[in-house]
C-alpha cells in the first residue's frame, strides 16, 4: 500500500498549526474615528489593513482599553492612535500578557 502525501481529507498540503499568525510578523490595531452615522459610536478597533472594525466605542478611552486587550491577547504588537480627523497622534507598543521580559518603548 502507497503512502499518500497531501490528498484530499488531509489537510491539503496545509500546514496544521492554528492561529493564523505568523511568526516574527508585528500584530498592529488603530484606534480612529468609525465614520459611522450613530454619534454613541464614535470610535473604533480594527485590525491594520481590516476593511471592517473591531469593534465600535462611544470613548475614545474605551477603543483604546479594547484595543490593548486583543493585543494582549494575541501576542503583542503596535498600537496606533488617530484624532478625530484620522491623523495620527500616537503609537504604543503592547507587550504580551505573559511576557516576563518587555521590551520598551523608546520615544
Amino acid at each position: 500500500m502507497a503512502a499518500r502525501r497531501g490528498g484530499a481529507g488531509r489537510g491539503g498540503g496545509r500546514s496544521s498549526g492554528g492561529g493564523g499568525k505568523k511568526p516574527g510578523k508585528p500584530t498592529r490595531r488603530i484606534v480612529g474615528p468609525s465614520g459611522n452615522d450613530d454619534p454613541r459610536k464614535k470610535w473604533q478597533d480594527k485590525a491594520a489593513g481590516a476593511s471592517r472594525a473591531g469593534s465600535l466605542h462611544r470613548t475614545k478611552a474605551e477603543a483604546m482599553r479594547a484595543s490593548r486587550e486583543r493585543l494582549k491577547r494575541g501576542g503583542g504588537g503596535e498600537l496606533t492612535i488617530q484624532n478625530e480627523r484620522g491623523v495620527i497622534i500616537d503609537s504604543d507598543t503592547v507587550a504580551p500578557g505573559n511576557d516576563p521580559n518587555p521590551p520598551r518603548d523608546r520615544k
